[in-house]
């Protein structure tokens, strides 16, 4: 696996865990950094973890990879690499960590942590702390750069909450009880459940009703949301993904996503007039869901063309 995100993805991983078995055998982690070994309780569904001895047959590799770590994370620095040299070992838990964090945020290294996500034997408390532990906030990344359409000159916006509310929408779902739900994140300002917001991208004045954060299928309802955040809104009318969300009297239009053309056009011909009954009114919906497919009606055979990805016809064809 280190081989191939290093030959394909041409990055530099760095393992902070070592699996102990493998597949239905796979039981629990060793934390490098730590040098502990965890294992997942399977009554509380991976819940809860117990610290167990590092298995015997793995004490050569955890030994190895724990160098190596130490190695890698000293090399970064001076005054840890005059600890490593005087003692590998002195070298804590908190320094490490922290070296960590600093060569991930400037992504000369990739943390990499392992786990599955059959019955929680994953670690996903671990992942947590790692994503905390290791990846930027939005503090460490510098301010957002858009265009102002009215003056079409070049703006940053910092992560504040002192700035004008500026906001990136990065996908468009439906959900069967509140209807289409955009999921989006605030880069500045402050947002207030119930506000208008103008889409830059498309000139027009959208009101959220509501605001929530989002836990798996959970729905817990916002106030407000801030710079830094991830929300979801509902009750817009028009807003895709890649649109920008910002206020009226300082408006900014923040770096759209982009798609490459579809490679695969794919018909859909309904057998049944029933069928077809259903399908039109599925049609807009659907529409309005997959933006990484160019769905069109063809004027000539009179039925629904896709024009989709290798890999997103299936799920095309399972949402339809």
């Amino acid at each position: 696996m280190l081989t191939q995100i290093k030959d394909r993805l041409g990055a530099n991983p760095i393992p902070l865990q070592i699996p102990i078995g493998e597949e239905e055998n796979f039981t629990g982690i060793v934390d490098l950094i730590r040098n502990k070994a965890f294992e997942w309780d399977d009554s509380s569904k991976g819940v809860v973890m117990v610290e167990i001895p590092i298995p015997e047959y793995l004490s050569d590799t955890v030994e190895e990879y724990r160098q190596k770590l130490i190695e890698s994370v000293a090399e970064d620095s001076d005054e840890l690499l005059e600890k490593f040299m005087d003692d590998p070992d002195s070298i804590t838990e908190e320094e490490m960590i922290a070296q960590i964090r600093k060569a991930t945020v400037e992504m000369r290294i990739s943390p990499v942590l392992c786990g599955s996500a059959f019955k929680n034997k994953g670690g996903v408390q671990m992942l947590i702390n790692g994503v905390v532990q290791y990846l930027p906030s939005p503090l460490d990344v510098d301010a957002v750069t858009g265009i102002n359409p009215k003056t079409e000159k070049e703006e940053k916006r910092r992560v504040s909450i002192d700035e004008p509310f500026s906001a990136l929408a990065f996908k468009i779902a439906t959900d069967p009880f509140v209807g289409r739900i955009a999921f989006f994140r605030v880069y500045s300002g402050v947002l207030e459940s119930g506000s208008y917001v103008l889409n830059a991208s498309t000139g027009k004045k959208e009101r959220i009703s509501r605001i929530m954060q989002m836990h798996a299928n959970k729905q817990n309802p916002l106030e407000r949301i801030e710079a830094g955040d991830i929300g979801a809104a509902v009750g817009f009318k028009t807003i895709r993904t890649g649109d920008t969300l910002t206020v009226e009297n300082h408006p900014i239009l923040l770096e759209s996503m982009t798609f490459p053309e579809p490679v695969i056009h794919v018909s859909i011909e309904p057998k049944t007039q029933l069928i077809w009954t259903r399908w039109e009114l599925l049609y807009p919906n659907l529409q309005k869901r997959i933006l990484l497919s160019v769905l069109e009606q063809t004027k000539a055979q009179a039925k629904p063309l896709f024009l989709v990805w290798v890999s997103y016809i299936w799920k095309c064809l399972s949402t339809a």
